[in-house]
């Protein structure tokens, strides 16, 4: 693979899927991808085409089947789980486990990477848990029990606690996913926001199309046929979103960038 050294992820012949001792199964083959620093970037697709193996693939959740990952230049393989954890921050959809912990401890764990083995948080570290708290405005949920949240609270609690742990890759799984709209609109600014005033590479598997249309530079668009990428007006442009969801149900509206009932 030629390295690119602007790019904080790159994939080349990437194949995703499952192993078990007396079978493989390949969900998708011949992924080239690539994304740049500062870029905020949604993968798009229909429900069980991949999306979710795709971002377990790449944060080492779940082994590759063959091909490489590079991030930040390094193969995946041979970055160890805690300089990972310095390189990729990550919010996933599984639960977050009982405890008494309120919000000021849970972004705090951001932390972790960057603490000695007793856990002491230096003056570096409160000082980008404070930042990470005023940069997500959430100075009035510090007390809280995580578990007294609403579920928008929550994910921007979650959100800010992966900035604490100041890494250049932000990744997150359907982040929106069980939000109401006012929320789903608030997330998405929110990302869109940080990946262009700090700088943050943030990438994120998602069904809101019509945010994502509006408000991400690129798009990792995968269909039955493997993945296009690109920007996101570009992809617009030469007809790959129109062939996303299209049917005899719903056709895609160029000029409001939706998808809608096909009355054709």
């Amino acid at each position: 693979m030629q390295v690119n050294n602007k790019h904080i992820v790159q994939t080349s012949n990437l194949a995703i899927g499952y192993q078990t001792k007396k079978q493989q199964t390949c969900v998708v083959d011949n992924i080239n991808l690539s994304l740049n620093k500062g870029k905020f970037a949604c993968i798009l697709g229909k429900n069980g085409i991949g999306k979710s193996t795709l971002l377990r693939t790449l944060t080492k959740v779940q082994p590759k089947l063959s091909g490489e990952i590079l991030i930040n230049k390094y193969p995946l393989e041979t970055i160890s789980n805690h300089e990972l954890a310095k390189k990729m921050s990550l919010v996933l959809t599984e639960r977050i486990p009982d405890s008494n912990l309120n919000v000021y401890e849970l972004i705090a764990l951001g932390r972790q990477p960057y603490t000695n083995w007793i856990g002491k948080l230096n003056d570096n570290d409160l000082q980008q848990i404070n930042l990470a708290i005023n940069r997500v405005h959430i100075e009035d949920l510090l007390h809280k029990r995580h578990d007294e949240l609403s579920d928008g609270q929550l994910q921007k609690v979650m959100i800010a606690r992966a900035l604490a742990q100041d890494t250049e890759l932000i990744i997150l799984d359907e982040p929106t996913a069980h939000l109401d709209i006012h929320n789903k609109i608030e997330l998405f600014s929110l990302l869109n926001n940080l990946s262009k005033d700090l700088q943050k590479t943030i990438l994120i598997s998602t069904h809101e199309i019509h945010l994502a249309l509006q408000l991400a530079d690129e798009l990792w668009l995968m269909n039955d046929n493997g993945i296009v990428s690109g920007s996101t007006e570009d992809l617009i442009d030469d007809g790959s979103v129109s062939k996303l969801f299209s049917s005899n149900l719903v056709k895609f509206d160029i000029k409001s960038k939706q998808f809608i009932i096909n009355t054709d």
